[in-house]
């Protein structure tokens, strides 16, 4: 079986290039933006046609939240339109799809774990793009689509290394408190994805497509988050606790974004670890930091 991930040098792309090592009887195909144009259409719909893979794993996204703000073209055409496209082209070829998507999809208004059948209410240009990327994707019936939170991984820019390296060269840091939701450990993710196509590939009636949530067990603020980094990281940086208004961003996010992950753990049989075991794993990871 073959499986295709697009978006192979981003955090979550990087991760299963790593664990997918161990996945005999997977003939992974990573390829990012230099190897692969998704923009290409015709490009695209040859390589698949060659290559044949079963599933394709859609990694690639446009990540600048703030950025996008100014940037909309660019983020609707990452995030929106590049999707509808591969749903169409997995269409065409009869390949499973599985897409990447965002808790931004959802206002923060809530009081509870969002479930998958909760109504989205994107507030951002960002959160918008990546709304209508999923929506696109589901109209092709053989797609399943992630949504997840507070990505961070070895590789790449993430909250996790901005902290480590802040606080490496700083006494104190204000981190916002009244930003709910949990940190996603990419190698948990990936490892989740991975689950996801190997019980599929050995029974084909086990791929149950829709909409999932996947983030880590528990619930934190920023502010916990980098408390517990630097705990865990021995540093000797003090954590400020500052209300998001003090703070003023771009793109408005969402203030509570815990995501309720039951549908995912009964259809594919998967085991969540919690935040900070999973903060533990990352920085037991060579050059996580």
């Amino acid at each position: 079986m073959k499986v295709l991930v697009t978006g192979a040098k981003g955090q979550l792309g990087s991760e299963i290039q790593h664990l997918g090592k161990n996945h005999k009887g997977i003939d992974f195909l990573f390829h990012d933006i230099d190897t692969l144009d998704l923009t290409d259409n015709l490009l695209v719909d040859e390589f698949l046609k060659d290559h044949k893979p079963g599933f394709l794993v859609n990694c690639a996204a446009y990540t600048a939240v703030d950025k996008a703000e100014e940037e909309k073209e660019a983020a609707f055409r990452i995030n929106a339109d590049i999707p509808a496209r591969l749903a169409g082209l997995c269409l065409k070829h009869d390949i499973r799809l599985v897409h990447i998507s965002t808790d931004y999809v959802f206002d923060g208004t809530g009081h509870r774990p969002y479930r998958e059948d909760d109504l989205p209410n994107p507030q951002s240009v960002y959160a918008l793009s990546k709304y209508e990327g999923e929506q696109a994707v589901l109209e092709y019936n053989r797609s399943v689509v992630i949504r997840t939170s507070w990505l961070y991984s070895t590789l790449g820019n993430n909250f996790v290394k901005t902290m480590v390296r802040l606080g490496e060269s700083k006494d104190k840091l204000n981190v916002v408190f009244d930003q709910t939701g949990t940190p996603t450990y990419g190698g948990d993710l990936a490892g989740a994805i991975l689950q996801i196509i190997s019980s599929s590939v050995a029974d084909e009636s086990k791929f149950i497509p829709g909409v999932y949530h996947y983030s880590n067990e528990g619930v934190c603020s920023w502010y916990d988050f980098a408390v517990e980094i630097m705990n865990i990281a021995g540093i000797n940086c003090k954590i400020y606790p500052i209300e998001s208004a003090q703070y003023p961003q771009p793109a408005k996010r969402p203030m509570y974004s815990v995501l309720n992950k039951a549908r995912i753990k009964a259809a594919y049989n998967i085991d969540i670890p919690h935040w900070k075991e999973s903060l533990k794993q990352y920085f037991r990871v060579p050059g996580s930091v």
